[in-house]
Formats: structure tokens, sequence, C-alpha cells
């Protein structure tokens, strides 16, 4: 097919796969769908198929995953036109650029299959310079019929440009101009020619092989869903927090919580026995870890963050499209002095910025934590709090620590301590063989390297109590 040609399609489902020619260099790409109404616009975010998000509610579209073969590479969406909704008139194929461009791919074409035989309905080969996102194709009704269109749209300003042309919410839009203008003909660059297909035997397809009839469909009832501000973050975090919101999920089922939304805030300590644990980079690692569970459990893409020592103070919230310079910003910036009074704010901190020194270096969990609830109880949420709060122990306020959590147990928060190593967490380690509560509210468990620690294991034990406490604080009225 041409670009800006059309066919009829006949099939009740279709594959349409997006393949290109690995080689040294070569970015990786992701296809993805949009389903649009007669506006061309989505109706909200869900109607964004893609990794994080790979399937309609209405069994429509979903992604079937990317696969290889030798130097093939080709990632699919399956559309079962005989669900889409009346409301939709266009699926529109998508792609974008994972580590570079769409010019640097030999070989991008399109095909699309009918799903049941696998018989070849249409293939367009696209030719791209510095795209990083295209509509390759769509998929359209048109007089009771549908028909599919090649397109071969590119943009230069991702996935997050092209989503936000067709209405997906992003926290910071891109330029309006989208869209690259193409150059002139005589200067447009040439892109690498893609290798002459051999001739298929009758009824072979050249590439990629078959898709199965049945691909494997993603984990029944996945609650992983594309979070605002994700597309932002760079590739390599992107991924990261990608594969860390899929064992959150598989954490929550294995608990029996599959689904279950929360607001979640993260108590960060900062006394002075934690300087290596911050000087070796292992808070910052537990921050991108925590922002995971974050993104899974909270739809607004945001978490709530104190630091504390002698003294708690509030961080700014921890959007997730800004997490890298949020780790570089907030996570134990300035001095700590051990004698002397506190001086004035460090020269060259940011204004949104807490100067450690004003923290001091001694534990006194009880004020964050009476900090913390206060908070919740100022501004209540609809969805109960779960708090992932990070020591390395040395508690010794012990009467006073227990004293806020017991008075604690008739709120909407449950609190999820955890030990980074060192000794003595006190009535921390305690408390769940505490009586005179209701419910009990804490959890505790203490590791003695976290960075070793695989994210499978972490969310697990993370994990673990919350979802009982959710239940028995609604058994008792609490949520």
């Amino acid at each position: 097919m041409g670009k800006g040609t059309n066919i009829p399609v006949a099939a009740s489902a279709v594959h349409a796969v997006l393949a290109w020619t690995t080689r040294p260099g070569t970015p990786d790409a992701d296809a993805s769908a949009l389903l649009l109404t007669a506006a061309e616009r989505v109706r909200d975010d869900d109607d964004f198929v893609f990794y994080n998000q790979p399937r309609h509610a209405s069994g429509a579209v979903r992604h079937l995953g990317k696969q290889t073969a030798g130097d093939a590479a080709w990632d699919a969406v399956e559309v079962n036109l005989a669900k889409v909704e009346p409301g939709i008139e266009r699926i529109v194929l998508c792609a974008s650029a994972d580590g570079g461009t769409f010019g640097q791919m030999a070989g991008l074409v399109l095909r699309l299959f009918e799903a049941g035989t696998q018989a070849e309905l249409a293939r367009f080969e696209m030719a791209a310079t510095t795209e990083t996102a295209f509509v390759s194709g769509e998929l359209y009704r048109r007089g009771g019929q549908w028909k599919f269109r090649a397109v071969g749209q590119g943009y230069a300003s991702g996935l997050a440009g092209l989503a936000t042309d067709f209405g997906i919410s992003v926290d910071d839009p891109p330029p309006a101009a989208t869209r690259p203008v193409p150059p002139p003909a005589a200067t447009r660059p040439v892109p690498p020619p893609a290798p002459a297909p051999a001739r298929p035997a009758p009824g072979q397809a050249i590439l990629p092989p078959p898709l199965p009839t049945q691909p494997a469909p993603a984990a029944a009832g996945s609650q992983v869903r594309f979070t605002k501000g994700e597309e932002r973050l760079p590739v390599d975090m992107r991924k990261r927090l990608s594969l860390r919101k899929e064992q959150v999920a598989v954490s929550l089922r294995k608990h029996g919580a599959e689904g279950v939304r929360a607001r979640v805030i993260l108590v960060l300590d900062a006394s002075g026995s934690m300087s290596p644990l911050y000087d070796k980079g292992i808070v910052t690692d537990v921050v991108e870890r925590m922002a995971a569970v974050a993104a899974l459990l909270d739809d607004d893409g945001e978490m709530q963050a104190w630091t504390f020592a002698s003294h708690s103070a509030r961080l700014p919230d921890l959007v997730l499209g800004e997490l890298p310079e949020w780790l570089r910003l907030h996570v134990r910036v300035g001095e700590i002095s051990l004698f002397g009074r506190p001086s004035k704010r460090k020269k060259g901190l940011h204004a949104a910025q807490v100067d450690m020194r004003m923290v001091g270096i001694q534990n006194e969990e009880q004020k964050v934590i009476a900090d913390v609830r206060t908070y919740v109880r100022q501004t209540p949420a609809q969805d109960p709090t779960l708090v992932l709060f990070f020591s390395d122990g040395g508690v010794y306020r012990n009467n006073e620590i227990e004293s806020e959590l017991r008075s604690a147990v008739e709120e909407p928060i449950f609190w999820q301590f955890v030990g980074l190593g060192r000794a003595n967490y006190g009535v921390l380690e305690r408390f769940d063989t505490m009586p005179g509560r209701r419910v009990d509210n804490v959890g505790f468990f203490a590791v003695d390297d976290i960075a070793k620690v695989s994210d499978a294991e972490l969310y697990d034990r993370l994990l673990s109590e919350f979802p009982s406490w959710i239940k028995a604080a609604r058994a008792a009225g609490i949520l």
C-alpha cells in the first residue's frame, strides 16, 4: 500500500504488526493504539492501549507484545472489530521509538493480518527520518463497514506529543508544533533501503512469522496502568518503573488485594547514622522503587513525602514525571552539623529544598508520625493511606511512638515500617504483638542490605500486611 491509500476490511478481528530489521545501534519500538470518537479524541486515558495498559476495558483492543526471530523484530496489537463500542469511530495504530528515531530502523513496515487465519490483508512500508513516534495506520468506520488506511505520520515529540494530540492527559503539554514539517524533497534524508524480501512460498508470511491464533493474554485482571507523567521519564527509568509496577501488581494479587487503591506517603529517616546509606545512593534507589508502588496504587501519579531526624520536615510532593529531578533535589540535600546551632539556609539551595541542618541528627519518629497524622486528617481522601516509613533504627522514644500509633488505630492509615540494617527498632518491632487495638495498623520488617533484596521479595514483604488491615479496618468501620 502507498501512504494515504485505503482498503476495506472484511475480517472480524485483525492483528496490526509493526515490524523492523534489527542491527547494531537500532532502537527498539513499541506498538500502541488509540480509540477515538467522531471528534477524533479519546474519551479518557483508558482509551490508550499500550505496554503499560495492555487491554481495553471493552476487550476490543489489546497489546499482544513484542517478539523476535533472528534479525526480525515486531510488536503487535489485536483489534476485535466486532467488539468495538458504537461510540468509537477510529482505531489509530501508533508506535514510539525507544532509544533513537524511526529513521535509524531498517525495513520498517506495518502489516495487517486476519486474526484467525493469519492471512495478510495489507502491507505498508514506511520511510522515516527524525521521528520518535508514528501513526502508522488506522482502522475506521465508513458506511457501516470497517476500512484500513495507511497513514505514516511522524512526530518529533515522542509518545507524549502524539498522545496529547488525541486527548491523553500529561503533566506538561508538548509545544504546539508537534508534527514535524518535512524538509524540501531535495534535502530530505533518504532512509536506509529496506532489504528486498525473499519471494515466499504460497501462503507463507515474509516478516514476521505468523502470530499464534490465540496469543497469550496479559495476566488475568492486571491492574497495571499508564500513569500520568510516566512518558516523560528517561528510557531506562521508565522501563524499570514498568517492570516494577508489574511486580507490585503480582504481589497485590498474591495477597488478595488486586485492584486496591491507596494514597501513598513516604517517610525517610535523615538522622546522622543514615549518612552512609545516602552517600552510597541506597536511599535514592529506595525512593525510585517506592515510586512504583505509588504509581500503581495512586491514580494521580504523586506521592507525599516527609523526612525527619530531630525534627520533621515535609518535602515537596514527588510527581512521577519529575522523579529524576526530585531525587536530585530532595534526597538528603544540604549539610548536617553535629555541633553548634543551626545556621541560615545553605547558600545555593533551591527554594523548595529542605536544609538538613535544620532537621538535625537525632531520632524523633513520633514527631513525623504526628505530622503525617495531621496531614491525613486535614486532607481526607477517598482511599486509605499507606505510609512507607524507612529507618535504620536507633529508636528510643518508645512511649511517645507507641502513644501516637495507638491513637492512629481509628484513622484510615496503615504504617509499614522498614528497617535498613542497623538495630534497636524498639517499639516498632514489638507492635504486632501488642494487645488493646481494634485492628493491627502497623507492619514491620528489617533487612541487612536492601540493595540486595529483589523487587519481588521487597514488594511481597512491603505489601503483606496492608491487605489484611484493609479488610479488618472495613469490618471495624474505620474505612
